[in-house]
């Protein structure tokens, strides 16, 4: 699996797990909000984060987006 690709699971899973979602809810919410296109292009600067940041800055990104 490339690097890119497993870093986009390992948030997934990571988010799914702070927020108690299933898979399929997480995902649900990745696409609506287009949270994978926000990692690949923030992957340089997230990648070297902590599990703990990449959540909270999944949040805020999803946040952001909801008041649009």
């Amino acid at each position: 699996m490339d690097k890119l690709l497993e870093f986009k699971v390992f948030c997934l899973e990571s988010f799914k797990s702070a927020h108690n979602l299933t898979g399929l809810e997480a995902l649900n919410i990745f696409n609506k909000f287009k949270v994978f296109d926000y990692i690949t292009s923030c992957y340089d600067t997230l990648h070297s984060t902590g599990k703990l940041y990449i959540v909270s800055d999944i949040d805020d990104y999803i946040s952001h987006r909801e008041s649009r």
